[in-house]
């Protein structure tokens, strides 16, 4: 069992300080002995000034302190409070001395040489506030803080000027003591004005002890000449008691610093309130100087004056509260603006902008960039909802924190993609986040009462000198989708061979674009004989690229990128265009002659086209070639669990078109798919063909086939025939038709007519 401490308050720390409480405990000590020793006027004034010395060192000390602990910014100002301390120690010292070792007649006020520290001391204080940078940084800014800077010096000007030539009672003590108390007011107020701007040298709790101390030390000279007196002892600890709230402030401060408890600070206004209470005070100085005999009409103007003013005061007051109100309120929906401009709503990570903007700032040479992609997120959506989706990729979302550590930034950059910038990582620690990465998320996941493992594809790259966010973001990318080809579920760190191959699969989608407009492309034909005779009945349409400068490009090339690209739907319309021209010119040169069944290749996102039925449907018109001898080659990957192909396919069969199920038997659910698939024939892939004279296993699969396909009324064609025992095996399994180089290689459209001329039996035999 552990012991645990509730958290200190804030005036705890206050409380039990030893500095305060023995400043504190003096003062208290010095009132005591003015109530014990009332009737003894010299006692009580000698007690007085020998109080007021460690007061004043006190000060002094707590100025010097500040200078060391405090923020550079601060050190020239609390540098100024602590010499303003040591000037009044040595006044007050000095006068100490003097009354106890000459005594004279008692009295409160110091005398010239007291007088003029005490000046040195006020005039350090007030310029320590008025030079203190403000941190304004517009000109309204400044012209505003200047207007209450001056109404505060008018405002204390005023009180001296009136209490220093029309004293209350015109004695010379309270001359000097109400010009001391002007003096402390606009020395407090000064100080009040530093501790209300936006980066103040102080808390607001330290300030305010010594707004109070020019709260008392006014109403202290202010006071009738009755309370005045030195025979009462409460007098001097009125005026022993700004003393000690001066002392005490920057004492505060030392524990404000010490403790950092945001909770001493406060939220400031756009407004000070001053300006207000020099007009105040200013109106009470003035009542103070009316002449008893005033007239009654002097008397109501003045209460009409004083009154107005007070009003239109309350009402800008208000007016600024409710502009308080306002602003805050604009302050919290510029909050969520700025949340919703930087962070993920989902996740509560940086967004891309977001994460852009720290990238640079944060980059350095020895930065790394992870790129993290789920592997397989669709499904999840697919089978358990968004809502699981969401789920998941907040769980996410914590364990790449965790993986990435305090000096980490995770961003999410859109949809299942992270990324994750680790400023001065080098390649090893980016390799270790990497490996953690892939630890947390295999770790299950319980989903709507599922339990799910979650895999991920990480790009990695290191930063290198001159490397600007967008590259090594690129680089990162690279990474990725290499780890992604490689198999999923691993970290792939970036190399520049990568680059370079990314680089050329650039250019050659570049070149892609353009190649049909050029008409770069050409078709070659695959004859398709019946292997119980060898005739030609069909042929399959095979793409080549005549690239200006590569020369001859084969499909295994740029196929695959224009299946990513998206750019095989627009190639695949032109191979179709061509392929039907093809058929129909053929079947105009053989009138007689059983029409030619022309095969051409289709891909997945051909499939998913919604224009391909329309397309093949012009075409056919265009064309003229028979719907019946178009056939549409799909492989099984192409229409695996896709509803948009099941009913594209089903859509071809309404015109007449006839499909076939290329590369049978390469696929995962090649079985189940034949009961939903709506094919006419099956071509078992050249890989069961190849080997099938030698290798049992293959001729078992290709017996299978043949026998599926005659049972669900299917026409069959083996691919890669190359010699006569693959032709006489195949045909004795029940395979009807066949392809392969044992008949012909793929040919331009003029051999395929030569071929069919004299016929293919003879050449093949």
């Amino acid at each position: 069992m552990t012991d645990t401490q509730p958290a200190a308050r804030p005036v705890d720390h206050l409380r039990h300080d030893p500095v305060l409480r023995g400043l504190i405990g003096f003062t208290l000590l010095g009132c005591l002995l003015f109530f014990l020793l009332s009737g003894q006027p010299m006692r009580q004034v000698q007690v007085f000034w020998l109080v007021q010395v460690p007061l004043d060192v006190a000060l002094a000390l707590g100025g010097w302190r500040l200078r060391r602990l405090a923020h550079e910014r601060y050190r020239r100002f609390w540098s100024m409070i602590g010499f303003a301390g040591a000037a009044f120690t040595v006044g007050d010292t000095y006068h100490a001395l003097q009354v106890l070792i000459l005594p004279g007649e008692p009295s409160l006020t110091g005398g010239i040489v007291q007088t003029v520290f005490f000046a040195i001391g006020m005039c350090s204080n007030v310029v320590a506030c008025l030079i203190f940078p403000q941190g304004l940084r517009t000109a309204r800014e400044r012209f505003v803080f200047w207007l209450d800077a001056a109404t505060v010096l008018v405002g204390g000007g005023v009180v001296a000027w009136c209490f220093a030539f029309n004293p209350l009672d015109g004695g010379t003590d309270r001359v000097n003591a109400s010009v001391t108390a002007a003096l402390v007011l606009v020395a407090t107020f000064s100080a009040t004005k530093v501790a209300l701007i936006r980066h103040p040298p102080m808390a607001r709790i330290a300030a305010w002890p010594m707004v109070c101390a020019a709260m008392v030390q006014g109403i202290s000279t202010l006071l009738p000449g009755d309370f005045q007196s030195l025979d009462h002892a409460y007098v001097y600890a009125i005026r022993l008691l700004p003393s000690l709230l001066i002392a005490i402030g920057p004492w505060i401060q030392v524990i404000v610093l010490r403790v950092g408890d945001p909770r001493y600070t406060a939220k400031r206004r756009p407004y000070s309130l001053l300006p207000y209470g020099m007009i105040a005070v200013t109106f009470v100085v003035f009542f103070q100087m009316l002449p008893n005999a005033a007239s009654s009409q002097l008397v109501g103007a003045t209460i009409g004056v004083v009154v107005i003013t007070f009003l239109v005061a309350g009402r800008q007051l208000v007016a600024f509260h409710d502009n308080m109100k306002l602003i805050s309120r604009l302050d919290v929906a510029l909050g969520e603006l700025r949340d919703q401009a930087l962070f993920d709503g989902l996740t509560g990570l940086a967004n891309r902008t977001h994460f852009s903007a720290e990238t640079a700032r944060l980059l350095t040479v020895d930065s790394s960039l992870l790129l993290i992609d789920l592997d397989d997120f669709k499904t999840v959506n697919d089978t358990m909802g968004h809502a699981a989706g969401d789920s998941l990729l907040k769980v996410v979302a914590s364990r790449l924190r965790d993986a990435a550590g305090d000096d980490g930034m995770v961003c999410r950059l859109g949809g299942d993609e992270f990324a994750l910038l680790l400023p001065g990582a080098g390649p090893e620690g980016a390799r270790m986040v990497a490996a953690e990465i892939l630890r947390l998320l295999a770790e299950p996941i319980v989903l709507l009462q599922h339990t799910l493992t979650t895999r991920a594809s990480i790009g990695l790259t290191a930063a290198r000198p001159g490397e600007d966010p967008s590259t090594l973001l690129a680089n990162a990318d690279i990474a990725m989708y290499e780890a992604k080809r490689r198999g999923k579920g691993q970290w792939i760190a970036y190399t520049d061979e990568m680059g370079a191959r990314i680089s050329a699969e650039a250019v050659l989608i570049r070149e892609l674009d353009q190649a049909v407009e050029r008409d770069e492309f050409t078709l070659l034909y695959q004859p398709i004989v019946r292997l119980c005779d060898g005739r030609l009945t069909g042929v399959e349409s095979l793409i080549r690229w005549n690239h200006p400068v590569r020369g001859l490009v084969p499909p295994v090339e740029f196929i695959p990128i224009a299946e990513r690209t998206g750019q095989i739907v627009a190639i695949g319309r032109w191979v179709l265009r061509q392929a039907c021209r093809q058929g129909a010119a053929w079947l105009a040169t053989f009138p007689g002659e059983v029409p030619l069944q022309v095969g051409v290749n289709v891909a997945g996102p051909q499939l998913r086209d919604p224009g391909l039925v329309a397309d093949v449907a012009a075409v056919l018109a265009e064309t003229g070639l028979p719907a019946g001898s178009l056939v549409i080659e799909v492989t099984e990957t192409a229409v695996l669990d896709d509803e948009q192909s099941h009913a594209t396919m089903l859509a071809l069969r309404a015109l007449g078109v006839k499909l076939a199920l290329d590369d049978f038997g390469t696929a995962a659910s090649s079985l189940g798919l034949l009961l939903t698939c709506p094919v006419n024939s099956l071509k078992l892939d050249r890989s069961f063909v190849e080997s099938i004279t030698t290798v049992s296993r293959q001729a078992a699969v290709a017996t299978a086939v043949s026998q599926m396909a005659a049972a669900l009324e299917f026409g069959s064609v083996a691919e890669g025939i190359e010699t006569a025992e693959q032709r006489d095996l195949l045909r004795g399994l029940g395979y009807e038709y066949g392809q392969g180089y044992l008949y012909s290689r793929p040919v331009p459209a003029d051999r395929i007519s030569e071929l069919r001329i004299r016929g293919l039996a003879a050449a093949s035999s």
